[in-house]
């Protein structure tokens, strides 16, 4: 049978061949090597070949697995500048308190989650004494993405550190009466200690990844040098299923991010059982991360298997380990010596001779409890080894036992991630595992005591002068004092009040000459954060490539094929705009690292990042949570906005829903502006907000939203109407009247209220002319720039009521003696402008593009999804002739006149 990977004739071809006959003479010295020692020795003899080439600088495809062992060994592991044994009872103080948290809080019904950090304990304690680099020194220390379900571990530690009190760890989960623990890594529920949000699963990863090559960015951009600042992104294995967890993963490498260290806990199972059943995690993650391009280093055994890889002089317990599937190595961790001799000794002779040499204990030693991310030097090594290490990110799969420590009731169990507490007996059998002083005494009630050796024990002093020396408490968020960043001058926002005469403007271009001006501002231009996922030119931005540049830590290596144009493509290190390619995750990413960058490094910046708006919230609503926690600041902008203003494009790119599911979350400003000008107006009170001088009682900790149209319009000038910017602001003001807009209607005629947001409010103007020409009635339009802003409003004068407070909400003052019913419109559907009708006093209806999109012309769409101006006059006619202020024979003619 012909070898399928053996290389053809055709592919020879290919390769020319210089010598064939020293071709002929290795292929015969590895055919030797083969029938005289076995496969397995030929194969050893060619990885180490490939090692050697690979070291000496030949180019060769690299080998994308190696052997399931350690990749420092342990002659090679330096020393621990410490104190092993402090070490060792400072985690299992820490150990201790995790399980006694989540343990006390299991009485309250909360939940908690006590397995992972039992098993990740010696990852984050050997980074906390020696590598993880806090905010109270030079630079902006290091970043820290805790593993979400570790929290307990690291609030243990803090409060060792003495950061937190008993108090407070009895508060676990249970956040509403104040001084209380979130769950997991929140930052706007404990601000003070974390720094980035990590669950949900996968937006951990990511999100290291953009944020070490944020830091890159700034250090390039001479904003601030934070090269000192190393990113550590601690993971699951389990959780490197989420799409997110790898998707960046060239990116990382192409940009050669050693400032860069993943740390994934291999303990072989996620939530409901093993992560690769009949398959090793280890080994799948190690061919994915050097086939991005990653350094990896693998730390699986633990110093007591030294003894038994000694033994293995043919290389038969390396080939078996490869062998056995990751949940039988967990089935190992639960069964007796005499089923392991039979089940993996067993297998091979040379193994069950080397089992003969080994006593039971030492069998359960090694598959019970020895993993190298339990072993404090063997993950010291690893991590040095990771900052050592220049060029290209690092790795490190560092195996562990799920529950390790919590007893033989939660080691590697299947069900261990929905454990909640251990008993009384269990309690007191870890006490005396970890050898920890506490008196059975302090067991009263079958209460859990908590472990602290005292303000001004060895250990504690131990734990703060090791913080101190490497910066501070971490992990830390710090929120440096900065001067507010000063005001644009006006004239960059006075430039849209005059309008755009005859000319026809997008308000998706009046955003994007906005920033264009707003980028060279002398105070805060360069610190505008463009953000685009390669779709510069659709919005119109193609002429900041040669002004500001497209970030690249390479530069421009090469001549862009248009450098003779004009807006030539134009890369630089120390480039301003990040173009990501086709990745609304990726630049989501990139958003959140700019938007709390005032926090992280102590530099405010000011991020846009401007998308389809159809593949925003619906695509990456996940990470808008993450931003909303993580308080970041800046501008999301959906271009190409509305239901049926991108003709023809159809149903996967007709955005009506985005701003529903943006009201979903609290710190989103959700607006739909109409007109250029008040494009300039949001952003220019964006700016005040956020960076500069927020009024009492506003939160700076917001993030906007805004739509914007890709259909050429004229834009009208500003009109000069009393508290229009404060209008606009708010969500609602009154643009024309039907005399002001200088329509002719009868004295006394009915009169109805048309409010438009977006472009919508063109359909408006369009129907409040029909309505005075052809009806006789009245209409005044209203421009609703933020249904969402007036619902939240609304829903803050509704708590004050309730307080005792006599508040009335904006929409309803607005609105204040308009006479006649007011009709809604808007280019998204009827859920968006229906979240004001409650507090509306006047009859109130609204239209909107309910349903999918679909291909065709605009004007074909608005009439499919009757909202153009001829259903707007039929539906205002219709609710004129309910109040008896029209003949009800108006509307059937109206529909027959229009043919709807």
């Amino acid at each position: 049978m012909t070898d399928p990977n053996a290389i053809q004739p055709s592919e020879l071809d290919q390769l020319p061949d210089r010598d064939p006959e020293e071709t002929a003479e290795w292929q015969a010295s590895l055919d030797a090597v083969a029938k005289a020692a076995g496969p397995h020795r030929a194969a050893y003899l060619m990885r180490r070949t490939l090692e050697r080439a690979e070291g000496a600088g030949v180019v060769l495809p690299k080998l994308l697995e190696t052997d399931y062992v350690n990749s420092i060994p342990t002659a090679a592991e330096p020393a621990i500048p410490g104190d092993e044994a402090m070490e060792a009872r400072i985690t299992a103080w820490n150990r201790w308190n995790a399980a006694a948290m989540v343990t006390r809080g299991s009485k309250y019904g909360v939940g908690g989650h006590i397995a992972t950090f039992a098993s990740a304990a010696w990852l984050y304690e050997t980074g906390f004494n020696h590598f993880f680099h806090g905010k109270e020194g030079d630079g902006s220390g290091d970043q820290l993405y805790i593993q979400g379900h570790a929290s307990p571990g690291i609030y243990a530690r803090a409060f060792l550190d003495g950061r937190l009190t008993e108090q407070q760890l009895d508060n676990f989960r249970q956040e509403a009466g104040g001084n209380g623990l979130p769950s997991y890594p929140h930052p706007r529920r404990l601000p003070w200690l974390w720094e980035f949000p990590t669950v949900s699963m996968g937006l951990g990863p990511i999100s290291a990844i953009y944020q070490a090559r944020f830091n890159r960015y700034l250090t390039s951009r001479g904003i601030k040098d934070v090269s000192d600042s190393h990113v550590w992104a601690f993971l699951g294995d389990g959780e490197m299923d989420e799409p997110e967890s790898t998707t960046a993963l060239t990116l990382a490498s192409r940009e050669g991010l050693d400032n860069l260290t993943f740390v994934i806990n291999c303990n072989l199972q996620r939530l409901d059982g093993p992560v690769r059943a009949n398959f090793k995690i280890v080994q799948e993650l190690e061919a994915l991360f050097r086939g991005a391009g990653w350094h990896v280093i693998k730390t699986l055994w633990g110093s007591a298997w030294d003894e038994l890889f000694a033994l293995d002089t043919t290389g038969a317990l390396v080939r078996r380990l490869r062998q056995v599937p990751d949940a039988q190595i967990q089935t190992y961790q639960t069964r007796d010596a005499a089923y392991i001799r039979q089940d993996f000794f067993g297998a091979d002779p040379a193994l069950a001779e080397m089992a003969k040499l080994l006593s039971d204990d030492k069998i359960i030693e090694c598959f019970h409890f020895s993993r190298g991310g339990h072993e404090a030097r063997k993950v010291f090594a690893a991590y040095k080894a990771a900052l050592e290490h220049k060029g290209t990110p690092t790795v490190i799969l560092a195996q562990t036992v799920k529950g390790h420590t919590l007893g033989t009731g939660f080691a590697s169990k299947n069900a261990n991630h929905q454990m909640k507490k251990l008993s009384v007996d269990e309690f007191k059998q870890m006490r005396d595992l970890l050898d920890l002083p506490i008196p059975d005494s302090d067991f009263a009630d079958g209460q859990i005591p908590y472990g602290h050796p005292g303000v001004d024990a060895p250990e504690v002093r131990y734990l703060q002068e090791r913080r101190a020396a490497l910066g501070g408490p971490a992990p830390a968020r710090r929120v440096h004092p900065v001067a507010p960043l000063p005001a644009p001058a006006d004239k960059a926002f006075a430039a849209f009040d005059k309008g755009s005469g005859s000319q026809s403007v997008a308000t998706t271009m009046a955003f994007v000459r906005l920033v264009k001006d707003l980028v060279r501002d002398k105070e805060t231009g360069r610190r505008w954060v463009p953000i685009v996922p390669d779709e510069a030119r659709t919005f119109g931005m193609e002429s900041l490539f040669p002004s500001l540049g497209i970030y690249s830590p390479k530069g421009q290596t090469y001549e862009p094929v248009d450098r003779d144009q004009l807006m030539y493509y134009k890369e630089a290190k120390n480039g301003q705009i990040l173009n990501e390619g086709i990745t609304e995750a990726g630049s989501m990413a990139d958003f959140i690292a700019a938007s709390s960058s005032y926090a992280t490094h102590g530099e405010a910046m000011i991020p846009f990042y401007i998308f389809y708006s159809m593949f925003g919230w619906q695509r990456t609503a996940d990470q808008m949570w993450q931003l909303g926690d993580q308080l970041g600041r800046g501008f999301l902008v959906g271009a190409t906005a509305g239901r049926t203003t991108l003709t023809g494009e159809g149903l996967q790119h007709a955005d009506g829903h985005s701003p529903v599911i943006a009201a979903t979350n609290p710190a989103a400003l959700t607006y739909d502006p109409a007109f250029a000008y008040e494009v300039a107006a949001i952003v220019k009170d964006g700016l005040r907000r956020m960076y500069g001088q927020a009024a009492p009682g506003e939160d700076q900790d917001v993030f906007y939203y805004l739509t914007v149209y890709n259909e050429p319009l004229p834009q009208p000038a500003k009109p000069s109407v009393p508290g229009i910017d404060e209008g606009i602001v708010k969500g609602l003001y009154r643009f024309n009247t039907a005399e002001s807009a200088s329509l002719t209607v009868p004295a006394n005629a009915p009169r109805i209220q048309l409010l438009g947001s977006g472009t919508a409010i063109h359909w408006a103007l369009d129907a409040q002319r029909m309505l005075a020409e052809e009806w006789g009635v009245a209409a005044d339009v209203w421009s609703a720039t933020s249904w969402g802003e007036l619902r939240r409003d609304a829903m803050e004068a509704d708590a004050a009521l309730l307080r005792g407070e006599e508040r009335v909400p904006y929409v309803r003052r607005a609105l204040q003696g308009a006479e006649g019913p007011v009709l809604a419109v808007s280019d998204y559907m009827r859920q968006v402008p229906d979240q004001i009708a409650q507090w509306i006093e006047q009859d109130y209806i609204s239209l909107g593009a309910d349903g999918f999109g679909l291909s065709d012309t605009r004007d074909a769409a608005r009439r499919h999804f009757g909202v153009d101006a001829q259903s707007i006059v039929a539906a205002a006619l219709a609710q004129l002739a309910r109040r008896g202020e029209v003949k009800a024979s108006a509307v059937k003619e109206a529909r027959e006149k229009y043919g709807l």
